[in-house]
């Protein structure tokens, strides 16, 4: 039976690379001073480029049908998105200074094909979260021994009287445990709407080559809702392992829930 499943994965795969080696994939130009939009028949779920001098951004909180294009000068690259329904499209990226087109209208007819093994990857998804939620009590007990261990600083960005802290990043097993402190000096109480963790490629002031994936948080521990004038909180996240790229960062952002005060923190690799 195994030796049946592995003859037939091989054949999907074959199929499926063939099929792109016919495929003549179409090209799409952009630059640095306006954004291009790719609209899609299904909402977009992962946009990935080749290359750092082309980037694609979309929703990745809410899935849209959209995605904007943009480019500095450089080789060509390519780009890949998937959508919800499964359906994977690919194209060329190259720049240009005057674009032939700004909105491109994409059908399903141009789908390269469809995501192999998907059944798979729902089984998988499926055991990792059982398997978090087996595990809740050794990630409060082992979060509970971090925050009494000594106190260390690996970042700090202080704005409008807040102060977000980067305290400790210690692998253990499968997961990555961050410690965090946010201290309240603004004179106002602040209520948290989020506090999300990015890792980031690139030079976010060169938007074109920035590049900011949000990272899953699989478990909180005594994460606070609101931090009062003159208190200090400290907790912990647990992510999955992740290990940082040569040029990948660390980014912290808060949010203040029915506010405007943001507070985001960048921490070196």
């Amino acid at each position: 039976m195994k030796k049946q499943f592995l003859v037939i994965l091989f054949l999907c795969v074959s199929i499926f690379t063939n099929a792109q080696n016919t495929m003549i994939i179409d090209t799409i130009f952009a630059n640095n001073h306006k954004n291009v939009a790719l609209f899609f028949p299904q909402p977009i779920r992962q946009g990935i480029t080749g290359s750092e001098n082309f980037v694609f951004t979309y929703n990745r909180e809410k899935e849209q049908y959209f995605g904007l294009l943009q480019a500095a000068p450089g080789k060509e690259s390519n780009l890949l998105t998937i959508t919800s329904d499964g359906r994977a499209y690919a194209y060329i990226l190259k720049y240009a200074d005057q674009l032939p087109k700004l909105n491109y209208f994409i059908p399903e007819g141009k789908s390269i094909g469809n995501e192999k093994l998907e059944f798979k990857t729902k089984k998988i998804t499926k055991e990792a979260i059982d398997s978090y939620k087996n595990r809740t009590t050794y990630f409060e007990r082992f979060s509970s021994y971090l925050l009494k261990t000594k106190f260390e600083s690996i970042a700090t960005k202080r704005k409008i009287g807040m102060r977000l802290q980067l305290q400790k990043v210690v692998y253990q097993a499968n997961e990555v445990y961050l410690v965090i402190e946010i201290k309240n000096k603004s004179g106002i109480d602040f209520e948290i709407d989020y506090l999300n963790i990015y890792r980031t490629n690139g030079n976010s002031k060169r938007k074109a080559s920035f590049q900011k994936l949000q990272q899953e948080v699989i478990y909180k521990y005594k994460m606070p809702h609101a931090i009062k004038n003159r208190e200090r909180r400290r907790f912990v996240y647990v992510l999955p392992k992740m290990v940082l790229g040569t040029n990948e960062k660390l980014l912290l952002e808060l949010q203040e829930l029915k506010g405007g005060r943001k507070v985001i923190l960048k921490t070196k690799n």
